[in-house]
């Protein structure tokens, strides 16, 4: 390999490392962040679960386990390619969908969570309750908001594509 070809490697390694620690951080795999900051930079768009295991330098068994979950995201897809035997994956369109669905599920989840504190109190008054309704009220914001913003968003997105 090239020292020029070795530093690019190495550069797309490091980005895929950060995508891990950004999955990481939402609550998601890191492993599933490194294999799709991988293929979002990859040479090609398509990558056999083998190409994964050797670019990212983990166990094919890792990969296996993660391309699995990545697909039940929405976020990757296997493809047969014509004259191939192996299955690749490639990244889904509008993958990135899976996210803000991610934050949607997680937003309902905390509203709920803070509605059924306030049940615990119940009658009472205190700093507690001040904060659950904060949050309650907060949360049930952005639930209702969310999803105006993701339809703005994709309207967005087709009015560039034209």
């Amino acid at each position: 390999m090239k020292p020029d070809e070795n530093t690019a490697k190495r550069a797309k390694l490091h980005y895929a490392e950060d995508f891990g620690l950004a999955f990481e951080k939402e609550g998601l795999p890191r492993m599933a962040g490194r294999i799709f900051g991988w293929m979002l930079v990859a040479e090609s768009p398509h990558q056999s679960l083998q190409e994964l295991a050797e670019a990212l330098r983990a166990s094919k068994g890792s990969i296996s386990n993660m391309t699995r979950y990545l697909m039940q995201l929405d976020a990757i897809e296997r493809v047969a390619l014509p004259g191939q035997r192996r299955d690749y994956v490639e990244i889904k369109a509008g993958a990135w969908l899976f996210m803000p669905s991610q934050w949607s599920e997680t937003i309902t989840s905390i509203r709920e969570l803070a509605e059924r504190g306030l049940e615990l109190l119940e009658g009472k008054t205190s700093e507690s309750r001040e904060r659950l309704e904060e949050i309650r009220d907060l949360y049930a914001f952005l639930e209702e908001e969310f999803p105006s913003l993701l339809e703005r968003w994709e309207r967005k997105r087709k009015a560039s594509a034209r």
